[in-house]
């Protein structure tokens, strides 16, 4: 009878795929895998805590007086700009540790588990959502603690949260797809420099796009972080919703469009 039921066992065939329900149990278990992984190494946590507290303090006292004449009239300009600058400048985190973690082996050993391929890289991108979330709060909480007040109230403000972090997501598919091709994690982390700080700086999250010379203006007022900033303020300061709203989510659809699939095609080749 054993016997029997043994070989029956033994000839039930092997699943090859997994269903959607299996694979979103399985992202969901490596996106718990990742947030286990920053409680255990909470330094990972310093860009989206320490950050946005110094950049905050620090552009606020040195430029609030000279852009908008005082401080807290400066602090509806700026903090708008410090979320985003924070929040976009993390999304290179999913790029560079899926690269470490390729580079020690841990890839290696999923592969050997009954879970979905994919669960891995998409758990990875669920994980860092945290970390989005952990920036925005600390940053809306900085500014009022120095005296912000929002005037479209908690409901926009939330709208506002949602839409940096939808923005943030979409762009860590770039940095996952160069975290799936690159050598190194060091490189990546690079290559986000190189991308990341000129957009987030040659824009209008700072100061007045007006202010700078003809050329620069130009690329400030194209530049997707300046349309991302502009729909963050118009949501936070006077409760509106404009057209740079629609830009950023179409952008932020654009980027999933593109990357997700090169990223997902480029991970199944190296795993």
């Amino acid at each position: 009878m054993n016997t029997t039921a043994a070989s029956s066992k033994a000839a039930r065939p092997l699943k090859n795929h997994t269903s959607f329900r299996q694979s979103l149990r399985h992202s969901l278990t490596m996106a718990y895998r990742g947030l286990l992984k920053i409680k255990r190494t909470p330094e990972q946590l310093f860009d989206v805590t320490i950050q946005p507290i110094i950049f905050t303090l620090m552009f606020t006292y040195i430029f609030g007086g000279a852009i908008s004449g005082d401080v807290l009239s400066y602090l509806p300009v700026i903090i708008p700009g410090i979320l985003v600058q924070t929040v976009i400048s993390t999304s290179n985190v999913t790029g560079v540790q899926l690269r470490e973690d390729m580079e020690k082996g841990v890839f290696d050993r999923f592969k050997s588990l009954p879970i979905a391929r994919i669960a891995p890289l998409a758990g990875a991108l669920l994980a860092d959502t945290v970390r989005y979330t952990i920036a925005t709060v600390l940053t809306f909480a900085m500014g009022y603690l120095m005296g912000f007040r929002p005037e479209g109230g908690l409901g926009y403000v939330a709208l506002a949260s949602l839409l940096v972090i939808v923005c943030s997501w979409a762009i860590s598919w770039i940095f996952a797809f160069f975290g799936v091709i690159a050598r190194t994690a060091s490189s990546v982390q690079g290559i986000s420099m190189i991308v990341l700080f000129p957009l987030t700086f040659l824009s209008n999250a700072f100061v007045p796009v007006d202010t700078m010379p003809k050329w620069l203006e130009w690329f400030a007022n194209v530049n997707p972080i300046s349309h991302l900033v502009t729909a963050v303020r118009e949501l936070v300061n006077t409760g509106t919703a404009g057209g740079d709203l629609v830009t950023s989510l179409v952008g932020a659809a654009v980027i999933v469009a593109v990357f997700a699939p090169i990223t997902v095609r480029a991970y199944m080749r190296r795993t």
